[in-house]
């Protein structure tokens, strides 16, 4: 007898023969967060930058203000949608880092994924690399972040790799790009230290669908594919030997894992720049709020997605002169988290 049936959480789909749990706190935890982006999206459309407010309305053009269709359609909504898609491409990144090398203190900006992009970027801008082949920054970024992504797990490999291998060497990794960079930037003209500094803090000023369309496409490819290795991201977080007992090949799980985390990381960096501590902090505010063993995906991405557009509506009404660069919000607000993090972690 075909039919649903749902008793403590879990249903039973008897044609076809399909069955799972359904954690009752998780869908509610999907469910205020997204409300909470949705609102944090709308107020960014609609107060923005300036002292110009536009009607949410003006997004499908309703009105008879032309400049309120312009501004809402062509400056803010390309922002907005940059920030709401690099924010879940970061939490989204950041879970599978942390699932995979069962460490809470593993992100990509910790790792040296942004790092890599960082100093790719620099060396473009610095050296003209990216002139001659007519490379930007999104490319330059993007093969960055990749590259370093693939640097870590090849050094972190002795047999096979471990979550704590795979962090110590990200930690050298990263080290090695900060100093790269460093030394880029002292022998750099001052314009372009400036404007290397302009995308190395993270931000999301003069965004336009140029940034947010190759990583939407991006995110269409990944989400999916990540999604489909959702189990094996959960039986890795219980260890290589729970993990391998339970039938699963550990070490082609962990680099097809680790290659969708860095490759998310990559594409948001390369829109966005390297938006500090997004990665890190939401994967842990989405496994607080849902009470799970280990980082849930969809929330950690919908909690990246609402801490960027807050920190981006932080970033444009804190003063009214100049709009900071998001990172610098996330840098503020993300700082503490790390140290109550740290010394968590040491206890």
């Amino acid at each position: 007898m075909s039919g649903l049936h749902l008793s403590h959480g879990r249903f039973v789909l008897r044609l076809p023969a399909v069955s799972g749990a359904v954690r009752l706190r998780l869908v509610l935890v999907w469910c205020v967060l997204a409300v909470i982006v949705s609102l944090a999206f709308g107020l960014t459309l609609a107060i923005g930058s300036g002292d110009y407010t536009a009607p949410v309305s003006a997004l499908w053009g309703a009105g008879d203000d032309p400049a309120a269709v312009f501004v809402v359609q062509e400056l803010r909504l390309p922002r907005a949608v940059v920030a709401l898609l690099a924010g879940a491409a970061f939490g989204l990144s950041g879970a599978i880092f942390q699932a995979a090398t069962r460490n809470p203190l593993a992100s990509p900006d910790v790792l040296g994924i942004t790092q890599g992009a960082g100093t790719a970027v620099t060396a473009g801008v610095v050296l003209g690399l990216g002139a001659p082949s007519g490379l930007g920054p999104q490319s330059l970024g993007l093969g960055g972040a990749l590259l370093s992504g693939l640097l870590i797990y090849v050094l972190a490999w002795n047999r096979g790799t471990t979550g704590y291998r795979i962090v110590l060497v990200g930690i050298g990794v990263s080290w090695i790009c900060v100093s790269l960079t460093s030394y880029l930037l002292s022998r750099a003209e001052q314009y372009q230290a400036q404007k290397a500094l302009g995308w190395l803090v993270g931000n999301l000023n003069e965004r336009g669908w140029l940034h947010a369309q190759p990583l939407a496409w991006a995110l269409a490819v990944l989400v999916p594919l990540t999604l489909l290795l959702a189990r094996q991201q959960r039986a890795l977080h219980l260890g290589d030997e729970v993990a391998t007992g339970l039938g699963m090949r550990v070490q082609p799980a962990r680099m097809a894992l680790l290659m969708c985390g860095a490759a998310l990381a990559a594409f948001a960096t390369a829109a966005a720049g390297p938006i500090l501590f997004v990665a890190l902090a939401a994967p842990q505010i989405a496994q607080r709020l849902a009470r799970t063993a280990a980082p849930p995906l969809t929330a950690a991405a919908l909690t990246g997605s609402t801490l960027v557009l807050i920190s981006d509506l932080i970033s444009q009404r804190l003063l009214t002169d100049s709009v900071l660069p998001v990172g610098v919000v996330t840098g503020v607000l993300g700082a503490p988290f790390l140290l109550w993090q740290l010394a968590r972690t040491t206890r």
